[in-house]
């Protein structure tokens, strides 16, 4: 069904671009929330999530500002997030021996024990949602996606 259908619009879109933005945070939102719906069944929610999955890619940890910077959507309170998984004992964190100042985040066993839980169940999200494309159509959406977000971020730098 076309979103103007979904949606209920009844005069068309004013222009191509406005379509597909609508469209695009249609998508999202309805991923978004299965996802969502997910998390909190474990505690957490979606940029918790997000964090523990740097963490687990990075054995050393990180400094609160890199896992913000490589979070897959951005957020202006890392610092509160880390707080929470901190108080859940999926992370901790470690001052430098150096230098006392840089402070770094780890991943716990516990939160790779809730990572490890959720692999399957993210997995057969993500089929759900999307498992209907071809390999073909996934990668055009892939790539016109990271073409569609390269051009936003050219405009906000």
């Amino acid at each position: 069904m076309s979103l103007a259908r979904e949606i209920k619009k009844k005069r068309p879109f004013d222009c191509p671009e406005q379509e597909a933005a609508l469209n695009l945070r249609r998508t999202a939102g309805i991923v978004l929330e299965q996802h969502d719906r997910l998390f909190k069944r474990h505690g957490i929610s979606s940029p918790l999530y997000n964090i523990l999955r740097i963490l687990r890619g990075n054995d050393g940890g990180l400094p609160c500002s890199e896992i913000g910077s490589q979070m897959v959507t951005r957020v202006p309170d890392t610092t509160r997030l880390i707080d929470r998984l901190e108080r859940l004992g999926f992370v901790l964190r470690e001052r430098g021996e150096s230098d006392r100042r840089v402070v770094t985040v780890k991943i716990t066993s516990a939160g790779l024990e809730l990572l490890a839980s959720l692999e399957r169940p993210v997995m057969d999200l993500h089929k759900q949602s999307l498992g209907h494309l071809s390999e073909s159509e996934l990668a055009d959406l892939n790539r016109l996606l990271t073409k569609a977000r390269s051009a936003s971020d050219d405009a906000a730098s």
